[in-house]
């Protein structure tokens, strides 16, 4: 491994959980490094190949409950580097997930430990506020690119109020995707993981997704059209 590779540098920059372009001059075999972003790829003009490397994508789950399950065995099938959090020992006792670490320590912590990146993800999923708040109130502080929340449209409005006393702002309140997932007309646990699951990847493959996939529109949407249906006297099927 020659000093004009660049692969020592490459490695220090990978372990840094930093993303790089590595531009390889292929008539003289001399690399060079620089600051990537996520939407870069692989390039090749005849001269030098250019190839991007950087940290795996990580997965923070808050709860080791049924649903997480679910979710983490398909994250790992995705390429995410999963972590779950939950310090309540019923729940962790039987956890078993191949590739996937589990930690005890309280959610909060959790996040600035784990030091949050824009390769980061966070999904809060225990239903329990004192729980999910916690990891929330951190996470929408970091860079990460996707932070949501599991719960229904009122007790995901009641999050949004409850966070407020945390101090965080109006732009990192509307960060939180909430309730998270697309409108599949999920209902099984397994059917909201991959709901969920989907906008984190969208949201990671900077896809814009339309307010008619969003849950909480969509359901409304649908409410408006069952109504509608209703005072017409005509089935409205979902």
């Amino acid at each position: 491994m020659s000093a004009a590779s660049g692969l020592r540098e490459l490695l220090e920059a990978v372990e840094g959980r930093r993303l790089v372009t590595r531009r390889l001059d292929m008539a003289t075999g001399n690399a060079t490094l620089e600051p990537a972003t996520a939407t870069d790829g692989l390039v090749f003009d005849g001269k030098s190949l250019s190839t991007i490397h950087g940290p795996r994508y990580r997965l923070l789950v808050i709860g080791a409950g049924q649903l997480s399950k679910y979710l983490c065995e398909i994250a790992v099938g995705l390429g995410f580097d999963v972590t779950v959090c939950d310090p309540r020992e019923e729940y962790t006792e039987t956890w078993s997930i191949s590739g996937v670490t589990m930690v005890r320590t309280m959610p909060d912590d959790t996040v600035m430990e784990l030091s949050l990146d824009e390769r980061s993800a966070v999904v809060a999923l225990t239903h329990d506020p004192k729980l999910d708040d916690l990891a929330l109130m951190e996470a929408l502080r970091t860079p990460a690119f996707y932070v949501g929340a599991l719960g229904s449209r009122r007790n995901n409005q009641a999050r949004r109020e409850r966070l407020k006393e945390f101090d965080l702002t109006s732009e990192q309140l509307a960060r939180l995707h909430g309730p998270a997932g697309i409108y599949i007309g999920s209902r099984t646990p397994p059917e909201i993981a991959i709901s969920i699951l989907a906008e984190v990847v969208a949201a990671r493959n900077h896809v814009f997704l339309p307010d008619h996939l969003k849950v909480e529109e969509a359901k409304f949407a649908q409410e408006v059209r069952e109504d509608v249906g209703s005072a017409c006297g005509v089935p409205v099927f979902s």
